[in-house]
């Protein structure tokens, strides 16, 4: 099997996992779903690059704060033991609506997953072909320029072509992509985690 690398968004991943889950998250070993993603390629995974957020701390957290950061830090600490496993970070940022209403969105995280996927080469000279676990078209760019380097990009995402559903997108990132693999909720369940 020839190696490969797999660069995955979190936040991406996690919607999709609700959404699939019919509103309630699909808990699932993220390894084993990244390795039989692309062993279904026939591919190795030589390593993970898996970018994400803590979750947001206030000044003085309340009960769920704490709770949704000790979540985190058993991930991040049991993750950042592994050799072939990376976390790259960004930071959770708070805002109000118009309504009075928090709201909570991932920032600099399609920002670091963008500088991983164009440094890799560095490190991984002989790897010519790498997964992207994504929905954003913001990685059209780094995708357009690995492919003129002679990497093929694989993307595992998903899409619906209704308009305005929250997985609607243009085609303009599958199009960029040497290879497009629909996620599934197969592929979830598959390698669930059972309490």
């Amino acid at each position: 099997m020839e190696d490969t690398l797999v660069f995955v968004d979190e936040g991406f991943l996690s919607r999709l996992s609700k959404y699939l889950g019919e509103g309630s998250y699909i808990k699932f070993d993220k390894i084993k779903f990244v390795k039989e993603i692309a062993k279904n390629q026939g591919l190795f995974v030589k390593h993970i690059f898996y970018a994400t957020a803590p979750p947001f701390q206030s000044g003085n957290p309340n009960e769920d704060e704490r709770r949704r950061k000790e979540g985190y830090d058993k991930f991040k600490n049991h993750f950042s033991n592994l050799k072939d496993f990376t976390i790259l970070e960004g930071r959770v940022q708070r805002t109000k609506n118009h309504q009075g209403i928090f709201q909570y969105r991932q920032k600099g995280v399609d920002t670091i997953l963008t500088m991983a996927l164009s440094s890799f080469l560095v490190d991984y000279p002989s790897i010519k072909k790498i997964i992207l676990i994504a929905c954003d078209s913001d990685f059209v760019p780094v995708i357009t320029m690995l492919k003129q380097r002679g990497i093929t990009i694989v993307l595992a995402s998903y899409y619906e072509r209704r308009r305005n559903t929250e997985f609607s997108r243009s085609n303009h990132l599958i199009v960029a992509c040497s290879e497009h693999i629909q996620i599934k909720k197969e592929d979830f369940l598959k390698v669930r985690l059972i309490k």
